[in-house]
């Protein structure tokens, strides 16, 4: 994958030293495309896991190979204690667990209003949270451009310090982890 999108798509990896390469910690992107996991996980010297929707478990093939990629499922809309569990013991086994705190792609590209469960995954876990942009990868394979410059860029680290109980602090630092993705979209692009 890294051949692909260095050759392709002329990746553009910034800062990658703001993720740890052992020890607890979730990653915070961005949500465009579905090339986002991959193209955030491939140039990092760690395996990352993620939530997916229950969906794309379906079909029995496609579930098993993007299980071996790390990827568990979630029920979209609703707190799925399931999925929970299995990321607050990938982060207790110091595991590197990639999430996307809107929920869902966004259609537009616009980042959207981050879902409370990162702030209170890393609440839980005590996990420090950096946050990540991705650029392009919606533009992907399109009319547009076929193969366009693709960019992630890695924030430093982020803690939650609040409790697991006081949800203003929750919702804060959950926009806090968004307003850290706007502005490294922003600084990215200005590159």
């Amino acid at each position: 994958m890294r051949a692909f999108f260095k050759i392709f798509f002329g990746a553009r990896i910034m800062d990658a030293s703001n993720v740890p390469l052992k020890g607890k910690i979730i990653l915070a992107a961005n949500h465009v495309s579905n090339w986002d996991p991959p193209f955030l996980a491939t140039f990092l010297d760690r395996r990352v896991f993620y939530m997916a929707k229950e969906e794309l478990f379906a079909n029995k093939i496609f579930a098993a190979a993007i299980t071996n990629l790390g990827a568990f499922p979630v029920k979209r809309g609703a707190a799925d204690r399931n999925a929970i569990k299995r990321a607050l013991a990938l982060l207790k086994e110091g595991q590197c667990l990639g999430v996307f705190p809107e929920g869902t792609r966004s259609r537009t590209g616009a980042l959207g209003k981050a879902e409370a469960g990162v702030a209170l995954i890393a609440a839980m876990s005590k996990a420090p949270v950096v946050p990540a942009a991705i650029i392009n990868t919606n533009k992907m394979f399109s009319s547009e451009k076929l193969f366009p410059r693709l960019t992630v860029v890695y924030g430093r680290p982020m803690k939650f310090e609040g409790s697991t109980k006081d949800k203003a602090a929750l919702e804060a630092f959950s926009q806090s982890i968004m307003d850290e993705i706007a502005k490294l979209l922003d600084s990215a692009r200005s590159a």
